[in-house]
């Protein structure tokens, strides 16, 4: 198997800061820049998985890229440079303690939650009569808290606004970035064949404005139905064919795994690794109509990339 990137040990000039996350190393660049480094790891179930997955940190930082710079007609976003197929480097935004997840239709968390006899998720409710991978009459905006170790928990716009999480005026302008940045993912997959199912933004401030930060439409933050012959596997009661990462959570489910307290994470095969590392490329090439041109670069190949991107934007400024 080819090799994969984990976690990095990087010392920038300038550095305050790291941090190490599920997925992504940020490094923190005179408290004003962050470099972003997407590794290879894969979590579920807010879990880090034993195995990183080939090219998976490149597929998402590509895929962050080509979304974040077809969306900025909507909102300011912290993306400035992309130095490395790995890395990305932008402004450095407080975050927001809520992640926007927005659901056009019946599936993953949702679908769960629904099986399980509820119809409210988030003080949005759901109709009766539906099934999974089911078509919402409107797409919902279901929140998520967003914590620093752990699962993260629903969360309902009320108890955000009453908990003073967010102000009311600022989850009004994430609402309404989260509902057009939905319609325009939704109207690009539609182009490359394409459902989009749900995902999720993050938003930080950065001069006291909303910004739109960290990845957009990646595998990792959403889902994807193909569109072709979705209607007909709805009415024949058949799984939907997705790309998405809820095919490994249902690997996990099915080998007794859902991060909960004494379980143990079961033993990837390496024909199964290598799955989910073909379903991240599909991905990349279906939404973005590109072929996938597998990154040559090392570690110290992608340190000396940041550092050049970071002395052009510095000399820039």
């Amino acid at each position: 198997m080819v090799s994969t990137s984990k976690r990095s040990q990087y010392n920038f000039p300038g550095q305050t800061q790291v941090y190490h996350g599920k997925v992504r190393d940020v490094y923190t660049i005179h408290d004003k820049l962050l470099v972003m480094i997407a590794s290879d790891r894969i979590s579920a179930f807010d879990v880090i998985l034993p195995k990183p997955v080939p090219f998976k940190g490149q597929v998402l930082n590509q895929i962050a890229e080509y979304f974040l710079t077809a969306t900025r007609d909507i909102t300011p976003n912290w993306l400035l440079s992309v130095p490395d197929p790995k890395a990305s480097i932008g402004l450095k935004c407080e975050p927001v303690k809520i992640e926007m997840v927005i659901r056009g239709y019946l599936s993953g968390h949702a679908w769960r939650e629904y099986n399980s006899g509820k119809r409210i998720i988030c003080g949005e409710k759901m109709p009766e009569g539906l099934k999974q991978s089911d078509a919402f009459p409107d797409a919902i905006i279901t929140p998520t808290t967003k914590a620093a170790t752990g699962h993260d928990e629903d969360i309902s716009k009320d108890e955000i606004i009453k908990q003073s999480i967010v102000s009311a005026e600022d989850y009004a302008i994430m609402e309404h970035y989260t509902k057009k940045l939905f319609e325009r993912g939704t109207k690009m997959a539609k182009e490359r064949g394409l459902i989009l199912v749900d995902t999720k933004y993050e938003f930080g401030k950065y001069n006291n404005e909303i910004y739109l930060m960290d990845e957009v439409h990646t595998p990792d933050s959403s889902r994807y139905f193909y569109a072709d012959g979705y209607a007909e596997r709805q009415k024949n009661n058949e799984a939907q064919k997705q790309i998405s990462k809820e095919f490994v959570r249902e690997w996990l489910i099915a080998n007794n795994f859902m991060g909960k307290e004494n379980e143990t994470v079961p033993d990837m095969p390496d024909g199964f690794v290598q799955q989910i590392s073909n379903r991240y490329i599909e991905l990349y090439e279906k939404v973005t109509g590109k072929h996938f041109v597998p990154s040559v670069y090392g570690d110290s190949d992608t340190y000396r990339n940041i550092i050049m991107g970071l002395e052009k934007l510095y000399h820039l400024s």
